[in-house]
């Protein structure tokens, strides 16, 4: 029997509200046969994280009542369901180690989230969650750019951290 795991939705900027998101036996099968398509290499199992992480977004929306735009509208702080890169990288990390815990993650495992900029030094302050492939590369998962349920920015943590840029082309 698969027991329901307790997940807590960031949103409102900072982690200002906390949504309570159970996942159960369907969710477990759910993320079982997404995960399944990456066991053969790490690349896959990348493609698959993304596809796991648009799914638990949809049902992350469904929790809050509230879909996300991409990328944060810095008016909405403090209202329910908005989500600025806080609020990604903590949701975006609860999911990489539930499926990590749950042993899904064949290729990967899960580090702390990294942050970038400060303004002083030209970028905008922006977190991700990271993985550490078995080569020990490490790289970002990044769904702050996309609208929620969308397909996160999944890159190598020296193209991430190069991002950014103020009065640049690059994202930000």
């Amino acid at each position: 029997m698969v027991r329901t795991e307790r997940i807590y939705v960031c949103s409102g900027f900072n982690c200002h509200f906390k949504t309570r998101l159970d996942f159960g036996a369907s969710d477990a099968r759910r993320f079982a046969e997404i995960m399944t398509g990456g066991r053969g290499s790490p690349q896959a199992e990348r493609s698959a994280i993304s596809s796991a992480v648009q799914y638990y977004e949809k049902r992350a929306g469904a929790a809050i009542g509230v879909i996300d735009d991409a990328k944060s509208d810095f008016g909405a702080s403090g209202e329910l369901g908005q989500m600025d890169c806080i609020d990604e990288s903590t949701n975006t990390r609860s999911l990489l180690l539930y499926l990590e815990r749950r042993g899904l993650l064949q290729h990967h495992s899960v580090l702390a989230n990294v942050s970038r900029g400060l303004f002083i030094d030209g970028r905008y302050p922006h977190s991700t969650a990271v993985l550490l492939d078995r080569s020990g590369k490490e790289w970002a998962v990044d769904s702050w750019y996309a609208p929620m349920g969308a397909a996160p920015d999944i890159l190598p943590m020296a193209q991430w951290l190069k991002r950014g840029v103020m009065g640049s082309n690059a994202p930000v």
